[in-house]
């Protein structure tokens, strides 16, 4: 398995670094550094006190943990958030709660996953026609269930 080095600035040392639950891991938890409640159908956007330098040609991606999905119905809605290597400000999650009751966050909670991923970038070639396909322009549904 491929490792990268990430560098990482955390506003404080009571903020511990992102680890793999276990060797099989994919992604690493986020964890909020404050007190919040989410009402039923809002949003909050959660800081995590902590900063990368991700490597060029990779990304971070934000996805929601699976747990607080189906038992709370907190979710992502920019599901999965995108981190650019060039960006170097505080990792924040927006969290929104699409359950029935009120959710609370504390300091270390574990809010969301963070998933690193290599980036592949497009070169556009401007065109008159594209080729055919058997799909052509069938979109959401088209291709039964």
């Amino acid at each position: 398995m491929e490792e990268i080095k990430v560098k990482i600035l955390r506003e404080a040392n009571t903020i511990a670094i992102p680890e793999y639950a276990t060797p099989g891991s994919s992604g690493v938890d986020l964890c909020s550094t404050m007190y919040c409640i989410i009402k039923p159908g809002e949003q909050a956007l959660i800081p995590t006190g902590i900063k990368l330098a991700i490597p060029e040609g990779y990304e971070a991606q934000i996805r929601p943990r699976s747990g607080l999905a189906l038992n709370k119905k907190i979710t992502i809605p920019n599901s999965p958030g995108t981190i650019d290597a060039d960006y170097r400000g505080e990792i924040r999650v927006l969290l929104r709660n699409d359950g029935e009751d009120p959710f609370t966050l504390i300091f270390g909670d574990r809010i969301a996953q963070m998933v690193f991923a290599p980036v592949v970038k497009a070169k556009f070639e401007d065109v008159k026609t594209l080729d055919e396909t058997k799909r052509g322009s069938g979109g959401f549904g088209s291709t039964g269930r």
